[in-house]
This record gives C-alpha cells, structure tokens and sequence, in this order.
C-alpha cells in the first residue's frame, strides 16, 4: 500500500491532468455552443492547477515511479512546468480565432490537453514503452489536431501526409528500440545504459538500432532531411494548431534526445555524435538556405524552425552537461520565441483572412507601433541579435561545440546564422518601411494583449538577464 501510495503521489500532476481531460470532455458535451468559454476557463484553470502541483512535485532527488517506468527529476520539473504555460499560453492566443471562424469547440481542448500529457509522459519517461506511449498519445492528438477545421481542404491533407509520414517515423523508432533490447535485454532507460557500458563498442546490431532510433527522433524533431512535414503541416494547420505544434512539442522532442541518447545510449556517444552533426550541418543549411525564397510567413517560420533544430542539434552533439545545458536553453528561448511569432500572426488575422503572408505585415508600425515592437524583438532574438535572449542562445551552443574541438562546426553555425539574417531583416523592413496595405484596425481580447506583449517582453527580459534561466539549465543536468 504504501509503494502505491508513492507511486501515486509522484504522478500527481499527470493523474490530474488526465482526471481534467475527461471533466472538460464531460462538460463540453451538454455544453450550448454559446456556452463555449465554460470549456476555456476550465481548461485554464486546470491547467494552473497542474503547475502548482508540478512545483509541489519538485524533487529532492531522483525519483522512480511504476516498477522504474516513470522518473520525477529537477529536469522532469522544469520541461513539465514549461511545457504547461505554454499550452496554456496557446490556449489565450486560440480563443478569438476559433471563434471567428465557427471552430470554437470542446474537441480542441480536449486534444490539446490530450497531447500535453503524452508531453508530460515523455519528458518524465525512464522507459522505452512509456516514452512510445507518451509519444504516440501526443501524436495521435496532433494528427486530429492539423485537420481540426473540417472545412479546410488544405487542413485535411496537411493531417494525411503528417499521419503517414509521423506512422513511418515512429515504426523506424520502435524497430530500433526492439533491436536494442534484443541486444541489452532491458527497455529501462538506465539498465540499457549499463549493459551497453559493458559490451564492444563496435556491436552492428546496436548500430543499426541506434540509426533507426535517431531516424525517429530526427523526424520528431524536424531535423533535415526527415524534415518535410514541417513547411505543410506549418501552412495547412489553423494558425493557433500550428502555434501549437511549433512550441510545446519541441521541448518533449528535446526530452526524447536526452532520455534515449544521452541517459540510455550514452555509451554509443561516438556513434550518435557524428550522426547529429550531420543533421545539424544539413538542417542549419537548408532551414536558412529556403527559408529565403518564402512568400508565406508561416512557410518562412517552419524553415526557420528547421535552422533553430540544426542549433539544438549543436548543444546535444557535445554531449556532456555545457552541452545539454545549452541545447535545453536554446530549446526553451526558441520555444518562447516561436510562441510570440506565431501570436503575432493569430493578432493580424479575422473572420476570412489568415494574415500569413509576408505582405500582411506591412506597415504593421503604423496599424500598432506597440505590437510590431514585440514582433521587432522576436525577430531581432530569431536572427540572435544582442541585447535579445536569442544571442545568448546561440553563444552558448557555439560555445559548447568549440570546447569539444569542433571549431568547424561552429564556424558553419555563424556563417549560416548570417545568411539568416537576410529573412528575417525583410520581416522588419516591411513592418516599418513599406506602407500598409490592410489599414483596418487591429482588435484583440485583453487577456491576448497581455499575454502577446508579455511574451515579446520576456525575450527582451532574459537577454538582458541571461543568467537565471542558464543556471536553472544548467542545475537540470547537474
């Protein structure tokens, strides 16, 4: 009883989270649909709920839950916590826009909520079934997500090809971990980990376990060249599902890298290194390279997506705490800054106009100097402009990679972040030297004012104070 009682107490925050999901399923069903809000407040509510019983879960030490399946740590604390406010966060920026378009309902709580704990179930994995579970549940909730708006043709079939492709992806990552346990005879994160400190470096099986295994989370990701969903599940998505899948689902990505690679296949470092710097390399290459010939600002931000994972992929290749530490900074800095792009976006757009072309931002200075302020900050923080948190990101992955002796690559990652900057200076340039052509006002919730301008500001606000968000970084991996 009392090992129960302890195996509970450490889930608390995803039992919950489950218990919310089938209250806000419950109650949306005898809801009228000029009732909808009931289905928000709940929502937000419970979600706040969640982040107070996650810091109340905040661990001493490590922690092992369910017979060694799920694992409370400092680093399980501080992704779950993020990943919470900002599905939350997502949530105040979708109310308006699915109202305006008839697509108010329930189900998009629901799925989100559904897919925020397969992201808790991930990051807090010590378990390969339990990371595939957790995978496949916020999957699977993605997928119906992307063809979300049933009148939306381009919708329907962003949601088909990223079914297709994410089944492919998640057979290649479960045909690699059943290749790994043929070889170590455990799915336990740590007990893989020790029985592969004690075979030959040189195992085939393992390898070519190991490649289908990064073939998986590469594709998770979005790291080239299994990147290709992301520009058309980007543009055919309902800009607030897409706000979505850009942000939340990134940081559980980053958790996968960390709990399989580096905690389970650490002693394949050798392996899985060279590995990860060709997908950064290419991802760095292509994410900048086309990223220029985009008319489609949402187009624009998935190959910029592509470029930031090729940095993330930086900080991971190194492969010891300045490494990981830096690569979950990044994670979190861009995560923060796709969120308020992305919110940018959802603020232009109304009733039959979606506002994500890169013609619809000029001018923006002039419609509201406040907001196209907050969006200058994004920008300047995506191109890794100082005094903007996405300078320190960038140094700090640079950094990590140069103390490894790979100078070369970090001489790759600045002259690729320089061809970025062309993109994202046009950004710029439209918003305050080109003249508008949609002069109408721009109206918005007062909650999406508060949230958009504390979310541009938090990127200005951790640039010009870096240090709290590293050292809690860097205490994750300590």
């Amino acid at each position: 009883m009392t090992l129960e009682m302890l195996n509970l107490s450490i889930a608390i925050p995803e039992l919950f989270l489950l218990a919310l999901v089938c209250t806000v399923l419950m109650v949306d069903v005898f809801l009228k649909d000029d009732r909808r809000n009931v289905t928000y407040v709940l929502s937000q509510l419970g979600l706040i709920v969640t982040l107070v019983l996650i810091s109340l879960q905040a661990p001493q030490s490590r922690e092992l839950a369910f017979n060694g399946l799920f694992v409370n740590d400092f680093l399980a604390t501080v992704l779950k916590y993020s990943v919470v406010l900002l599905v939350a966060v997502v949530f105040v920026y979708s109310r308006r826009y699915l109202q305006e378009r008839n697509i108010f309902k329930g189900e998009f709580y629901v799925l989100g909520l559904f897919g925020l704990l397969g992201m808790m179930v991930m990051i807090s994995a010590n378990h390969y079934l339990s990371m595939y579970l957790g995978l496949e549940l916020l999957s699977l909730s993605l997928y119906a997500m992307v063809a979300f708006d049933r009148e939306n043709p381009n919708a329907a079939e962003s949601a088909m090809k990223y079914f297709v492709l994410g089944a492919i992806a998640s057979g290649m990552l479960l045909y690699g971990m059943s290749m790994v346990y043929g070889m170590t005879g455990s799915l336990n994160i740590v007990e893989v980990a020790i029985a592969i400190e004690g075979m030959q470096s040189n195992n085939i099986v393992l390898i070519f376990g190991l490649v289908f295994m990064v073939i998986g989370l590469a594709f998770k990701l979005g790291a080239v060249p299994f990147h290709m969903w992301i520009p058309d599940v980007y543009h055919g998505s309902p800009t607030t599902v897409t706000s979505y899948i850009a942000t939340a689902p990134k940081v559980a990505g980053f958790a996968m890298f960390i709990r399989l690679l580096a905690e389970s296949l650490g002693g394949l470092q050798a392996d899985w290194q060279s590995m990860l710097v060709i997908l950064a390399v290419l991802s760095m290459i292509i994410g900048n390279v086309v990223a220029i010939a985009q008319t489609n600002l949402k187009r624009l931000l998935a190959y910029s997506t592509i470029a930031h994972v090729g940095f993330i992929l930086l900080g991971l290749l190194a492969g010891n705490q300045e490494g990981y530490a830096a690569a979950m900074f990044y994670t979190l800095t861009y995560v923060l800054m796709s969120l308020g792009g992305f919110g940018v976006i959802i603020l232009l757009a109304r009733k039959g106009f979606e506002a994500d072309n890169l013609n619809d931002l000029k001018g923006l200075n002039q419609r509201s100097p406040w907001f196209a302020f907050m969006m200058l900050i994004i920008i300047f923080s995506m191109a890794g402009v100082p005094p903007t948190v996405g300078f320190w990101a960038k140094l700090a992955v640079l950094k990590a990679v140069i103390n490894i002796d790979m100078l070369w690559l970090a001489l790759v990652a600045v002259v690729f972040s320089i061809v970025g900057i062309f993109y994202y200076l046009r950004v710029i340039k439209l918003m305050y030297f080109d003249d508008a052509e949609d002069k109408s006002e721009i109206s918005c919730n007062r909650d999406m004012q508060i949230a958009l301008s504390a979310n541009g500001l938090s990127v200005l606000m951790l640039g010009i104070y870096p240090a709290a968000l590293m050292s809690i970084c860097i205490a994750a991996f300590a």
